[in-house]
């Protein structure tokens, strides 16, 4: 029939108008009290995902919740309690970035040796897709996806150039944007410190067993040594008896022909 598509259409936008005030006065109070005060002039809004209707948010007094697994741009992290970048200038994240938005400088010491750490750490933000490629092949975990989307600006450069001062933050930032990914993170670092100290202390203990047989080997090989040594001196004594004896026997012979003379 001749128009039953635009009239299904015009259905199924009558149906998520009704649902919107349904939905809300199924709940005492309304949907739009569940929310976060931050200060007397913004609010979080969380939207359940069972919610039916039309959710509406008065933005930017009022933003959303945004899930733990929403990315944005990359971003650096500070390591507080070891007081020094995660990142070493590896320059991993800029090789697998596939519009290439990301290029770091490594820092150096007095003495011009290259040392692992950035100097210098630019995103062309105008250009990042947000792939979180650099994330995933980072193996540091220096480098996260951060929730920040309001990055309107003037100028495209160089204000969408962040640079390392402005993409870092501290480690406590990622730990609250991302809470499940870090706390497994930290666990997977407590398995695998475990597991290097277990290697360790392994390699220790080898070391220890073939320096003891090492040890066992050269007492062994010391003792026919000093059996040995008795059986040379019985040997070097018999030799001087003999040339003793001999000495003695030339010197009764010429003793005996000059007697004879």
């Amino acid at each position: 029939m001749f128009g039953s598509g635009l009239i299904k259409g015009l259905g199924i936008t009558l149906k998520h108008f009704t649902d919107t005030y349904t939905d809300d006065r199924k709940k005492v109070p309304s949907r739009y009290q569940d929310s976060i005060k931050l200060d007397d002039h913004r609010r979080i809004m969380e939207q359940p995902i069972t919610q039916e209707g039309l959710f509406t948010i008065q933005y930017p007094e009022e933003r959303r919740l945004l899930p733990e697994r929403f990315r944005y741009i990359p971003m650096l992290l500070w390591d507080t309690e070891k007081g020094e970048d995660r990142c070493t200038a590896c320059g991993i994240c800029a090789k697998v970035c596939p519009p290439q938005c990301i290029w770091i400088v490594r820092d150096s010491d007095a003495n011009g040796k290259p040392v692992t750490r950035p100097a210098e750490f630019y995103i062309d933000v105008s250009v990042c897709m947000s792939c979180s490629f650099c994330t995933e092949f980072c193996p540091f975990d220096a480098i996260k996806m951060n929730h920040d989307f309001e990055l309107a600006v003037y100028d495209r450069y160089p204000q969408l150039v962040y640079d390392k001062a402005e993409l870092t933050v501290p480690l406590e930032y990622y730990a609250a944007l991302w809470p499940t990914q870090f706390a497994d993170e930290q666990a997977r670092m407590k398995r695998e410190e475990e597991e290097a100290k277990r290697k360790d202390e392994e390699k220790k203990r080898v070391a220890e067993e073939k320096a003891k047989v090492k040890a066992a080997g050269v007492v062994a090989s010391a003792a026919p040594v000093a059996e040995a040594a008795p059986v040379d001196a019985e040997a070097a004594a018999k030799k001087a008896r003999l040339e003793e004896l001999k000495r003695q026997a030339a010197e009764k012979a010429k003793a005996r022909r000059e007697g004879g003379a």
